[in-house]
């Protein structure tokens, strides 16, 4: 008879500790940051050499070079300086930046240290868990913009988290303008919080 005393733990096992604070997952899709080589680029030289860039001076200063792994792409400019985009964290900042010095040195140039990095943006998506009438938030809450014909989503800018968010009717969200991966958490509560106050 022992074993049928222990067969009641296991109905206890089933609680969640998820609260309703948290109930939410959201994840960095892309980080933009800039940084500076500090080396002249010979633009030219490196779109004839290499065949994964663009360049298109007359449109625009900047030649794109695409990294395959991590999936990148890098804005490279004749002063030295650039902005990669694509990262999903900093693990994959670092290793395009490496990739790119790499790259430069197939048309002699070798940049002694790693540049510093600066994030400019960090862009999250996710789900906050909970359906959300649009129509309703653009009439209640400011900073909105919500064209229905033009777009499904509603945008909505919280300036006290410096974020914007683009919020969907089934609760899906992106999140735009922090600079970490804890300012994306702030930013969420902060959205959450300013949510439940029009429901």
């Amino acid at each position: 008879m022992p074993n049928k005393t222990a067969k009641p733990k296991k109905a206890e096992k089933p609680a969640k500790k998820v609260t309703s604070e948290k109930n939410f997952e959201v994840e960095v899709v892309n980080i933009v940051i800039s940084a500076a080589l500090g080396h002249d680029i010979p633009l030219e030289k490196m779109a004839a050499t290499l065949s994964n860039t663009e360049y298109n001076p007359e449109q625009f200063p900047g030649l794109v070079l695409r990294i395959k792994e991590p999936k990148t792409s890098a804005l490279i400019f004749s002063s030295g300086k650039i902005v990669c985009t694509g990262a999903r964290n900093l693990e994959e900042v670092h290793q395009s930046i490496r990739k790119i010095i790499k790259t430069l040195e197939k048309i002699n140039i070798k940049i002694k240290k790693e540049p510093e990095i600066s994030i400019q943006n960090m862009v999250a998506a996710g789900s906050i868990g909970m359906d959300l009438n649009l129509n309703v938030l653009a009439m209640k809450l400011d900073n909105v913009e919500y064209e229905p014909e033009q777009f499904p989503g509603l945008v909505y800018k919280i300036p006290s988290v410096n974020s914007t968010f683009l919020l969907f009717s089934n609760g899906k969200i992106v999140c735009t303008g922090t600079k970490s991966k804890d300012a994306v958490y702030a930013a969420v509560e902060k959205l959450i919080d300013n949510l439940k106050k029009v429901k």
